[in-house]
């Protein structure tokens, strides 16, 4: 059985299985031997725990941590909020890795799905918010913050057909999708939070968004960054945090700016991007490196703390994956984790799409809202 027709197989068997984009294509894990649900009272324990290597490519464990779930853990207090009652977390021990090359082919058979979102936080909703954190930023209690919208759509989607175009069109290096019975993800993240190799750990903040046109190409779109201030402040703001978080879990000295302010393209948009690095203390573990790093602070906004708790207060509903991150550990200790954003959570036959613009203080409420549909417009796209 060819690869394509073992991918068709695995889909409808009905198990459950996750593909991970990789160098030098995809990765699928299936034939799960363990699925573990995180909750508040589990997490530390699961970070904590340590299993003994086989010498196999599957002794990893591979999933996500949601949002709230991620807040618990670095003990910021979350009010009461609507939730669909969306797992925290879950993650799963595979049996099998089947590697592909970029072309995923696979044949969608008709299914119900609703291009008629709405979305949670309209226009002038948006705006009074907008300009309520500005204040906040003037008086000193944010210097940057992240307002997250949601659209929303009653659907029943076939993951494996929809990851398979987004592919094609939006091909990301932190794309992913999980199919389980009751619900399924499907990603075109563009930002790696964590890669660590040893005592190695890389980080990719992005921060900074421009439309992609006939008029805007990846050489003006970079001339745009350098001479916008806005954008400028945003990124830099970003990367100073990133480097703080790096800095709690490396040795002094070793965090360091590997590349600076490049440019990276996207179906409809381009990125301001930079890459830091850094050399793990002998002491820290999992749990250290989590805590530090999440939830990552580019679609959060900085200082992390003060902003995640005027976030909480803000918001009237769960965030649940977004925000949160998706990846998995190794059982020697490597770990590679993204930034869960441009994604679809599609749960009992309803599917949402979280979106977040960054405000500073020069800030416009028009062009961020727009940003945000920027953002989630690939997605879209796909009920189409």
């Amino acid at each position: 059985m060819n690869k394509q027709n073992q991918l068709a197989e695995i889909h409808n068997s009905g198990r459950p299985y996750i593909i991970y984009k990789s160098k030098k294509g995809f990765s699928l894990y299936t034939n799960f031997s363990k699925k573990i649900i995180l909750k508040n009272n589990n997490i530390k324990k699961f970070l904590k725990k340590k299993y003994k290597s086989q010498r196999k490519n599957t002794d990893l464990l591979i999933g996500f941590f949601g949002y709230e779930l991620l807040n618990n853990l670095i003990k910021i207090k979350l009010p009461k909020q609507k939730n669909i009652n969306f797992p925290k977390g879950i993650f799963y021990k595979p049996e099998k890795i089947v590697n592909f090359k970029n072309d995923l082919k696979y044949k969608s058979t008709k299914i119900f799905k609703n291009s008629n979102f709405k979305i949670n936080i309209n226009k002038k909703s948006y705006t009074k918010i907008f300009n309520k954190f500005k204040k906040k930023i003037k008086s000193g209690e944010t210097y940057q913050i992240k307002i997250c919208t949601k659209y929303k759509t009653k659907s029943k989607i076939n993951p494996l057909d929809f990851f398979s175009r987004l592919s094609k069109t939006n091909l990301a290096p932190e794309a992913f999708m999980i199919k389980d019975k009751n619900y399924s993800i499907i990603s075109c993240s563009p930002e790696n939070l964590i890669t660590k190799k040893g005592s190695l750990i890389t980080t990719k903040p992005i921060a900074g968004t421009v439309k992609k046109n006939k008029k805007m190409n990846k050489t003006k779109a970079l001339y745009y960054f350098k001479k916008n201030l806005k954008e400028t402040k945003e990124h830099n703001m970003i990367v100073d945090m990133e480097r703080n978080d790096l800095s709690r879990i490396c040795k002094v000295g070793s965090v360091k700016l590997s590349r600076t302010k490049v440019v990276e393209e996207y179906k409809d948009l381009f990125h301001y991007v930079s890459l830091i690095k850094g050399k793990i203390k002998k002491n820290m573990n999992n749990i250290d490196i989590i805590k530090a790093m999440m939830p990552g602070g580019s679609v959060i906004g900085c200082p992390k703390i003060s902003t995640l708790n005027l976030l909480n207060k803000q918001e009237k509903e769960n965030r649940n994956i977004y925000t949160g991150s998706f990846g998995y550990i190794k059982f020697n200790g490597d770990m590679r984790f993204n930034i869960i954003i441009r994604s679809i959570l599609n749960f009992k036959n309803f599917s949402e799409i979280s979106v977040a613009s960054g405000v500073v203080v020069d800030s416009n409420s028009n062009h961020e809202f727009n940003e945000n549909y920027i953002k989630a417009k690939a997605l879209i796209d796909l009920f189409k």
